[in-house]
C-alpha cells in the first residue's frame, strides 16, 4: 500500500466514524460533510443550517450560492470547488435555530466535542491553505474581535501541531451586510486575490482530479 493508499484508506475510517457521531444531543443530524477528497486545501464553515442535512453537503443553500460566487471569481465553480478542496466545520450537524432568530452558535461543550474530528483531518490532511469562514471558525484559528482585523491577509497559524498558512474569509449570510458594505467589500476582495496567488489554490485549480 502506497501513502496515497493508506491515506485515503485512513480518510475512509474516518468518515465512516464521522458519520456516526452522536456526542451532542442537542444538535440535529445527519452530520454533514463535504468530499472525501485528500485536498491541500481546508475550508472550516461554522456549522450546516437547517437545509445542509436534507442536501448532505455543507453551503447547500443561500449563503452558499454566496460562497461559491466568490470562488468562481477567482477560477474554481461549485461543482469543481466541491471535487477539490475538503470541506469541514466547526460543528457537523445543525445546532437548531436561536428562539430570538436564526441559528442558535454551538456552545463550548459542543465546539469542543467535534474538535477531534477537525483534528484527524489536520494530521490527515496537512494543508498547506485554511479557508475559515465565518467568526466562529475563524476564532478555532485565531483571536478576531473584528473581521476588519483578519480578513483580507494571510495569516501563519499552528492548528493542531500543523504550521499552514490561513486566509480567513466572512461568512456569505444574507443576513450579514459586512461583505457587502466597505470597508468589507474592499477586505474581501484582498483575501479572493490572496487565496487566488497561493500556491495551494494553484495546485489546486490546475489539478486533475
Amino acid at each position: 500500500m502506497t501513502s496515497f493508499q493508506l491515506r485515503e484508506h485512513l480518510m475512509r475510517e474516518h468518515r465512516s466514524a464521522l458519520a456516526q457521531c452522536k456526542d451532542c444531543p442537542e444538535m440535529t443530524g445527519p452530520v454533514v460533510s463535504g468530499s472525501q477528497v485528500l485536498s491541500p486545501i481546508l475550508l472550516i464553515g461554522q456549522a450546516p443550517g437547517d437545509k445542509e442535512g436534507g442536501f448532505g453537503k455543507p453551503f447547500a443553500w443561500t449563503a452558499g450560492k454566496t460562497l461559491f460566487k466568490w470562488f468562481e471569481s477567482i477560477g474554481l465553480n461549485e461543482t469543481e470547488f466541491r471535487r477539490r478542496v475538503y470541506m469541514a466545520a466547526v460543528c457537523r450537524c445543525f445546532p437548531g435555530k436561536n428562539p430570538k432568530g436564526g441559528d442558535r452558535v454551538p456552545n463550548r461543550q459542543e465546539i469542543e466535542n467535534c474538535a477531534k474530528w477537525l483534528q484527524a483531518e489536520m494530521d490527515l490532511l496537512k494543508p498547506e491553505l485554511i479557508l475559515p469562514v465565518g467568526k466562529l471558525a475563524i476564532a478555532q484559528l485565531m483571536p478576531v474581535k473584528r473581521l476588519n482585523d483578519v480578513v483580507g491577509d494571510i495569516h501563519s497559524v499552528n492548528f493542531y501541531g500543523h504550521r499552514t498558512d490561513a486566509i480567513p474569509l466572512p461568512h456569505p449570510s444574507g443576513a450579514s451586510t459586512w461583505h457587502r458594505t466597505e470597508p468589507g467589500m474592499a477586505l474581501l476582495e484582498s483575501a479572493l486575490d490572496k487565496i487566488e496567488s497561493h500556491s495551494a489554490w494553484r495546485k489546486v485549480v490546475s489539478s486533475e482530479q
